[in-house]
């Protein structure tokens, strides 16, 4: 049986302790290769996190063909409204949650994401219909996007090729956060940080000069979440595609 060393693990332990980390201060951050275990970068940046409501209750079915099908299906069309972004830093699957991590050094990008809940919120409509159509269970999800200043590092065993990159700050957290209260105790499925809100809705005012967008969010205060905005915004030409019947 292969046995830990512990001495060499307190070397390394005293050498993470004892080294000077560079940290760099970036408007946008960089990619992967740019990342070192003697650096880290303070960026701006915003989560995504998507949570499947119940899921306890849905990956209990003893039917888990009908439960792989459905969580494939959830999953998979997520992953390819998040994953179309140049701004893209980290995107995953965390047990029953799609997540996705990007650079914002802009108000432009903010908003960019922002469209993207509304899209997911939309897709969730499109699925649970085609689920209903196969006499499948329907799902429902909570989203949650939050954006801050964060310190981005690198972390894991040096020298073996298990690394990642460890976001400290609240944008990540908060996104998870809020995504496990979208949906729930009279929420609305979308649910945004303050400040992804007060970076998105001047936008979005400008993109709809005939309607009233801040009549679409419900403000919050919360002694867990702070100040949030709640919504059940849907992008309309896809709503109305499906409404259709989604025959083209």
């Amino acid at each position: 049986m292969a046995t830990y060393d512990y001495r060499a693990g307190k070397k390394r332990i005293e050498e993470i302790l004892d080294n000077k980390l560079e940290v760099i201060k970036k408007d946008e951050l960089p990619k992967d290769d740019a990342f070192t275990f003697s650096n880290g970068y303070y960026s701006w940046v915003t989560g995504i996190f998507v949570d499947i409501r119940e899921s306890s209750k849905l990956f209990s079915d003893e039917n888990k063909e009908k439960v792989s099908k459905i969580i494939r299906s959830f999953t998979s069309e997520l992953i390819e409204i998040l994953r179309d972004s140049d701004k893209l830093r980290e995107i995953g699957i965390r047990g029953d949650c799609v997540y996705a991590i990007y650079t914002t050094p802009y108000q432009d990008d903010i908003y960019e994401l922002a469209d993207k809940t509304f899209y997911i919120n939309t897709y969730m409509k499109m699925l649970n219909q085609l689920l209903i159509n196969r006499s499948l269970p329907q799902i429902k999800v909570g989203v949650g996007m939050s954006s801050a200043q964060e310190l981005v590092v690198k972390a894991g065993r040096k020298d073996v090729g298990i690394n990642s990159k460890v976001w400290i700050g609240n944008a990540v957290t908060q996104a998870s956060n809020l995504s496990s209260i979208g949906n729930k105790n009279n929420n609305t499925p979308l649910v945004y940080s303050e400040c992804s809100y007060i970076n998105f809705i001047e936008k979005l005012i400008k993109n709809n000069p005939k309607e009233d967008p801040h009549s679409w969010f419900t403000k919050y205060q919360d002694k867990n979440y702070g100040v949030y905005y709640a919504a059940n915004i849907i992008d309309t030409a896809f709503d109305n595609w499906i409404s259709k019947g989604m025959k083209d």
